[in-house]
């Protein structure tokens, strides 16, 4: 399965929560999948989409807190992982599309082909992790997630689509921003 359709699967499962996107195609293919209000689109500050999320888990736990990151992504902030599984959030869940490439920028390789990022999780103290390849269904296992307390961590294979042409998210950050603490 490519990105753009794991998303549209992960959006399907999506009701109150928030959700905070990284950069690139992540906040394009969400956007253009299901814009609302509670989605956060990241349009800079590459690895950053995480910790946003974290935080406002931390700040408000009466919000559910979904992140979509990426790859490159999780591996421009890996120590992250760490902070998650300290603070614990019982309302924060991450997952990771992992194409093994930054696709908005050519498709150059990350190094997940080799690091297994769902053990790198574990390994960091998460405690409930999920790994799925590009053809596994997962839908069940997501709404599970989202369903239990957290932290929760989900990663998926999926595929690249290299001749995608998805608009850009055409909502200025500031408003981006406003929209999203209305919510």
């Amino acid at each position: 399965m490519i990105m753009r359709d794991a998303i549209g699967v992960l959006l399907s499962a999506i009701k109150d929560e928030y959700v905070v996107c990284a950069n690139g195609f992540i906040s394009r293919d969400t956007f253009n999948s299901k814009d609302r209000p509670r989605n956060f689109y990241m349009l800079g500050s590459m690895g950053q989409a995480s910790s946003i999320g974290l935080g406002l888990a931390i700040s408000d736990p009466s919000k559910k807190v979904v992140v979509f990151d990426g790859d490159g992504n999780l591996l421009m902030n890996l120590g992250i992982l760490t902070m998650i599984a300290k603070a614990a959030p019982k309302n924060y869940f991450h997952v990771v599309l992992d194409n093994e490439c930054y696709d908005s920028t050519g498709g150059q390789p990350t190094v997940s082909s080799s690091v297994d990022l769902a053990q790198a999780a574990k390994g960091c103290g998460i405690r409930s992790v999920i790994r799925k390849e590009a053809d596994e269904d997962f839908d069940a296992d997501f709404r599970n997630m989202i369903a239990k307390d957290g932290p929760g961590f989900m990663l998926l294979k999926v595929g690249r689509d290299p001749s995608a042409k998805v608009p850009r998210v055409d909502i200025a950050p500031p408003m981006i921003a406003e929209r999203f603490k209305k919510g």
